[in-house]
């Protein structure tokens, strides 16, 4: 059995839909370096396949499109050899990364369906589509602040865009969000009951493909906007829409320091979705609070592959020197959910520290990602 499945459908008018599907539903379809290894090059093909003019990716399974990133086979190559970068490590960010930068330039329709838990990696497969569909069981969140990491796969991007910058929110809390909470702050595009999943292909297959990606692309949205309004009623509630207006003063700050603390001072009441958000941020690890903070903002001067380019050094350096490897053993090896974060609270964490996180361990040339662009 196969990590990914890869099939086609065939349209009416005699062109192709691509489909893939993520194959691992034990996991929660965490994405893998077997799986990236399938995709990258499919992708490819399939991009530049005249034949192909739209292509789908899925989860198998109805629990999960992608819970994450398989991060327990870097763990285990980072206790071998601690302090030091490890060519796991090293490789699984590159090939991930080049594999969202990938979707993230595709120039034809790409559509997600983003049923489940969409998480971490699946976040950067997601944000990259053209098209970005959830239903009542989507569960969205960058949740790197408990496992010592911060929000890679592309999030330094498409975080940086979101509706009132929100996307600061939601990293430094890795609060999970509904179907609604992803379209109102722009992370999903169309909400379609689950159900109605066969009905969305076959409309797919019915288009009248040309060969014009950008036609095409619009032909697609216009198909999904007309199926979505007729699901709309099977919205869930949107917690995050409520809080919107608060949420949004939190987050006014000089530093992080202080929005951290304005957002533990917030009145969340019975709000249970508001209070995982704030035990997330308070058991979660200080110095993701401060790559947050400086990614974020270092990332409304970054083009996309620069943003990539910046995360491979952040992740690496949060592998070597950060807290990335503790964070994965209290969550996932030992689970006793208590980590040992090399400082105590936001506010002790250094400049200086947080400074050395943005370092390269690479010569500008020499960078794994030095490519990306010129691709």
């Amino acid at each position: 059995m196969e990590v990914v499945e890869f099939s086609s459908l065939a349209t009416d008018n005699g062109k192709t839909i691509g489909v893939a599907t993520l194959n691992s539903e034990r996991s929660l379809n965490a994405l893998s370096l077997d799986m990236v290894a399938l995709l990258e090059p499919k992708l490819q093909q399939w991009r530049d396949d005249p034949q192909v003019v739209c292509v789908w990716l899925q989860g198998a399974g109805e629990k999960a499109f992608c819970a994450g990133g398989d991060i327990v086979a870097m763990y285990k190559a980072m206790q071998q050899r601690p302090g030091k970068v490890v060519s796991e490590v090293e490789d699984f960010f590159t090939r991930e990364y080049r594999l969202d930068y990938l979707i993230q330039t595709f120039p034809k329709p790409f559509v997600v369906w983003g049923s489940g838990f969409v998480m971490g990696g699946g976040m950067g497969l997601m944000n990259g589509a053209s098209h970005r569909i959830v239903t009542e069981t989507s569960r969205l969140a960058m949740p790197e602040v408990s496992i010592g990491l911060y929000p890679d796969v592309g999030g330094t991007y498409f975080l940086n865009r979101l509706t009132d910058g929100l996307g600061l929110f939601l990293g430094l809390t890795g609060a999970q969000m509904n179907a609604s909470d992803a379209l109102h702050v722009q992370l999903a595009d169309y909400f379609v009951p689950s159900s109605n999943k066969p009905d969305v292909l076959a409309q797919l297959q019915s288009l009248e493909w040309g060969d014009t990606p950008a036609l095409n692309r619009q032909k697609l949205s216009d198909a999904l906007q007309s199926i979505e309004q007729a699901g709309r009623s099977e919205l869930p509630r949107s917690g995050l829409k409520a809080r919107h207006t608060e949420l949004v003063a939190a987050l006014q700050g000089q530093d992080v320091e202080t929005v951290v603390a304005n957002i533990l001072a917030l009145n969340a009441g019975d709000d249970v979705w508001l209070q995982r958000a704030q035990k997330n941020l308070r058991q979660g690890c200080p110095m993701t609070a401060h790559i947050v903070w400086a990614q974020l903002q270092c990332g409304t001067e970054l083009s996309l592959a620069e943003c990539f380019q910046m995360e491979l050094t952040l992740s690496v350096n949060c592998a070597v020197k950060g807290d990335f490897a503790e964070g994965i053993r209290a969550l996932l090896i030992d689970k006793d959910q208590q980590p040992k974060w090399h400082y105590p609270s936001v506010a002790e964490v250094p400049a200086e520290a947080v400074d050395e996180m943005f370092v390269s361990p690479w010569s500008a040339d020499a960078h794994p990602l030095a490519d990306l662009a010129k691709g």
